[in-house]
């Protein structure tokens, strides 16, 4: 059987920019392991992917969908553990 996965998609474009993260994080929070969402942006979403990288260590994977000009478009998916690749992923606070 198999098992499709819809992801969120989110167009911050048209959020006030104070209530972009919050909206994100929000939306993040509620999704079950393995769960996806889009991000649809004017600009690159760097700064969300450190801050997320700070918030929610080794919890999600990011995917650049479309990188500009104009649109970047990212997938975010929610892990169920901290990922296992042999990176650190920062949340023991060592190598």
């Amino acid at each position: 059987m198999t098992q499709t996965t819809v992801a969120t998609t989110i167009d911050v474009r048209t959020v006030p920019p104070r209530e972009r993260h919050p909206l994100i994080f929000q939306t993040f929070d509620a999704l079950g392991d393995g769960g996806t969402m889009d991000i649809v942006n004017d600009h690159d979403p760097r700064p969300l992917y450190y801050q997320m990288q700070a918030e929610q260590p080794g919890l999600f994977t990011w995917t650049y969908l479309q990188s500009g000009p104009e649109v970047w478009q990212v997938r975010i998916t929610k892990s169920a553990t901290p990922r296992s690749d042999g990176r650190c992923c920062g949340s023991c606070g060592g190598a």
